[in-house]
């Protein structure tokens, strides 16, 4: 029963660690600030995919490979041997569990603004924009597109 609660925590830890690309997503210390925004043109866009890969996941798995595997054999060697080998074991399924849960599909935009500046953003690939729609680059942390509504 603990190796399944293990599990459930692992699987549980690396979900709340898996970042955002959402451009309509803002974090609660965002709302209510100010920040500064520029109008301009895409003047490029192509699809990129974005490491959100935080190393988290082998260590999350390597503690719970070291406390399972602690619970191998029947000596105080043995426990120790299992504890190694189950941290080892542990820190490479979750790291390869994160690698493939941390891939986002993201869109890299090079926008022409209104003052003469060439900026390169990188946000998820929603909502997507083409060449020559005009945005607003809205600055901050993080910076993010958004369609211009004016006609």
């Amino acid at each position: 029963m603990s190796k399944r609660l293990l599990s459930l925590a692992l699987v549980g830890l690396l979900v709340g660690c898996a970042n955002t690309t959402d451009p309509s997503t803002y974090s609660v210390g965002s709302v209510g600030q100010v920040n500064h925004s520029v109008s301009g043109i895409i003047v490029s866009a192509r699809p990129v995919t974005i490491n959100a890969n935080t190393g988290a996941g082998a260590g999350v798995g390597g503690v719970a490979g070291a406390v399972a595997g602690s619970s191998i054999g029947g000596g105080t060697r043995a426990h120790a041997l299992g504890a190694i080998g189950g941290a080892v074991a542990g820190a490479l399924v979750g790291a390869a569990i994160e690698q493939n849960s941390s891939q986002l599909s993201g869109m890299e935009y090079v926008v022409s603004t209104s003052n003469g500046s060439l900026l390169t953003i990188t946000q998820g690939s929603e909502p997507a924009y083409r060449e020559n729609d005009r945005v607003i680059i809205l600055y901050g942390s993080p910076a993010r597109l958004i369609k211009d509504p004016r006609p």
